[in-house]
């Protein structure tokens, strides 16, 4: 247990078990930053960040500035006189009038092995880029995208059926032990922050919807890695009859494809789980798991029951 008065800012469900491990741990959470609720769906109803409906279960003051640059939100920042502030996905640049404020500095928890995969969308960077390992690295922040001292970086392999979502959900739980275990060490003055190697810096962008449509001119590998990483948000969609058909889920088949990138063919009768494969620049996409636009997921066999005539369509490729 301590006493150490912290802020916690964030916004994704990534966010959500750092919280909860520091309450339990007895840290004085003061408030909780998060994003604006934001219209959504076709009704454009609000939604509430995962923080935000965290931080209500917890009782916890929640504050939501659109910009943390203003002098009013700055000044009332600085009035809960936080001795750490404790960043998650939160969203925003942290300002140097904020970064200022806590004693023992702003703390980031950042899922990925820095400096690789600095920025906005570092898992499905990672799993994009076919890492073999993806980790958490808790650090100072500083005025940069993700340039400050390091103070702790674990490592965990990425297995072969990981997608964003579910490897999110693993480093979210090693963040949460991580900030527990730094934060007592960093109070004793133990920790001799590391500076980055800018040299070996990788970045990660924002990501946008359309970036999940797949090019079947890619290999088949390449492509397996793109549907985990889109996987579960934007998705990994192609185009057929006009509409957006995701595939949610399948894998690379060795050898060559005679075939045109983006031909279906049936796989009924072959060796696989898979119904339907995609000919691609360098072998074949098994296809597993489907959603067409309007209609629930459902299996590539299940699909081609009701559409047959995919089979030998040339479906576009993104360029």
């Amino acid at each position: 247990m301590t006493a150490l008065r912290i802020i916690f800012m964030g916004s994704p469900g990534f966010a959500v078990l750092p919280l909860e491990y520091l309450v339990q741990d007895g840290y004085e959470v003061a408030a909780v930053y998060t994003q604006p609720d934001r219209p959504a769906g076709r009704g454009r109803q609000l939604i509430l960040s995962p923080v935000k409906q965290a931080a209500q279960r917890l009782g916890i003051k929640i504050v939501q500035p659109e910009k943390l640059r203003s002098p009013e939100v700055v000044a009332e920042l600085a009035g809960l006189q936080p001795e750490a502030i404790i960043v998650a996905a939160y969203g925003q640049i942290l300002p140097k009038a904020v970064l200022d404020i806590p004693e023992l500095g702003c703390i980031n928890i950042h899922p990925s092995l820095l400096p690789r995969h600095r920025g906005a969308s570092p898992v499905l960077a990672t799993l994009l880029a076919g890492d073999e390992f993806a980790g958490v690295t808790i650090m100072l922040l500083n005025e940069g995208l993700d340039t400050g001292p390091v103070l702790s970086r674990a490592q965990i392999p990425v297995a072969g059926v990981d997608t964003t979502g579910t490897l999110t959900e693993k480093l979210s739980l090693i963040g949460a032990c991580m900030v527990t275990e730094v934060l007592p060490h960093l109070v004793r003055g133990e920790i001799q922050p590391r500076s980055q190697d800018d040299k070996a810096a990788t970045y990660s962008a924002q990501v946008a919807k359309e970036e999940g449509e797949i090019n079947w001119h890619l290999s088949a590998a390449e492509i397996g890695r793109h549907v985990r990483a889109f996987q579960p948000w934007p998705g990994a969609y192609t185009i057929w009859q006009g509409k957006r058909l995701e595939i949610q889920m399948g894998f690379p088949l060795p050898g060559g494809a005679a075939q045109e990138p983006g031909t279906v063919m049936d796989l009924r009768h072959a060796n696989t789980p898979a119904a339907f494969g995609v000919a691609t620049g360098e072998g074949m996409f098994a296809v597993t798991t489907v959603q067409l636009a309007g209609k629930k997921a459902m299996s590539a066999a299940e699909f081609l029951r009701g559409q047959p005539s995919i089979i030998g369509a040339e479906l576009p490729s993104v360029q």
